[in-house]
């Protein structure tokens, strides 16, 4: 059964000729395709690539760079029934999409199949593994949504409009397994590797303000905007608990306006503002077991929640509609021709697992 492994991308130069070395070894059999989607890289990254039996394809203006384009840049020049989506920094475990392909052939109803999400981290220059033990990428059997990519059937992915909405900056993992699940299919986990990721180490405090630029932090809210009105809105809600937090930090920040505002006693105003913020960071300083960690917790609350607003009324563009984009070099000389035919950008190939 033949894969379309996209592998979206920004400045991966570092990684990309081992990510896509992985992907194209991990093929089953050799069928299939290994499709580079690009969201305007800056560095080698295209050139790279360029050297491997690949389809590399990138935005072009208007659209914009965001966690969504680049899955569904990808998925419109997909030509196979199943699609698998990897990080630039990630090497795909060889023996995973045999098996998630067997699992799907198995269970009709299964829209889409992950493994372990395995996170490296650089140490005195090695990469040595980081086990995160209540992270959502350990989760196995039935989850609610596929965190660092997976294996996903493309019928599952034609009842939910699209694959990823490019206007969200973050949670459109969570947003593709809300949708998948209100059409009827299940997402599942199995108990083995499914990729090493390579992230990036950056400070604590330098990572906040790259996610503010990035626009990653406005995820949600653009997340709570494209779901709002829909018939699963309150479901998604319900599994969203971070929502909550937000919610408390939010009544606290306007309450601090508040007294800021309308106490005409502006010291003893801004003094007690100053109290509960010094409260906060004690409290959740003794939680964590240090200050540091206490004080950056706070802040990381205040931006993320600062950042809802931005997200939620930012501009909008249709997630369904074609991602402007141009194709670099010539494909099929590059990328084997779909078995039994071949569908084109948009083709169903061959269609022999039960939607």
């Amino acid at each position: 059964m033949s894969v379309s492994v996209i592998i979206k991308t920004l400045n991966e130069a570092k990684r990309i000729a081992r990510t896509v070395e992985f992907a194209l070894a991990g093929l089953p059999g050799g069928q299939g395709e290994v499709i580079v989607a690009d969201s305007g890289s800056s560095d080698a990254t295209i050139e790279i690539a360029s050297r491997y039996p690949v389809r590399i394809v990138q935005i072009e203006s208007p659209a914009r760079p965001s966690c969504g384009i680049g899955p569904q840049l990808g998925y419109q020049y997909a030509r196979f029934d199943l699609v698998c989506l990897l990080d630039g920094d990630m090497d795909l475990d060889p023996d995973f999409l045999p098996e998630a392909i067997a699992y799907l052939e198995k269970h009709p109803k299964a829209g889409g199949v992950t493994g372990h999400v395995e996170e490296m981290m650089l140490d005195n220059l090695e990469y040595t593994r980081r086990v995160q033990r209540n992270a959502p990428e350990n989760r196995i059997g039935v989850i609610d949504r596929m965190n660092g990519g997976g294996l996903y059937r493309r019928a599952a992915i034609e009842t939910s409009g699209y694959l990823t909405d490019r206007n969200l900056h973050g949670y459109e993992e969570f947003d593709l397994g809300v949708r998948l699940r209100y059409s009827g299919w299940q997402l599942y986990r199995l108990d083995r590797r499914f990729v090493r990721h390579y992230g990036h180490a950056v400070n604590s405090y330098k990572l906040l303000v790259r996610r503010w630029q990035t626009k990653y932090m406005f995820g949600i809210g653009e997340l709570l905007r494209a779901s709002a009105g829909k018939p699963y809105f309150g479901q998604l809600i319900k599994e969203l608990p971070e929502l909550k937090l937000w919610a408390l930090v939010s009544c606290w920040i306007l309450f601090s306006l508040g007294l800021l505002l309308f106490i005409a006693n502006k010291l003893a105003a801004l003094a007690t503002v100053i109290g509960i913020f010094a409260a906060i960071v004690a409290l959740m300083s003794w939680r964590k077991r240090g200050f540091a960690l206490g004080l950056y917790t706070v802040v990381a609350w205040l931006f993320h929640t600062a950042a809802i607003p931005f997200g939620f009324f930012g501009p909008r563009r249709d997630p369904g509609a074609w991602v402007e984009s141009r194709q670099i070099g010539d494909a099929d000389d590059k990328t084997g021709a779909a078995p039994d035919g071949d569908a084109g950008a948009h083709g169903l190939g061959n269609r022999s697992l039960a939607g």
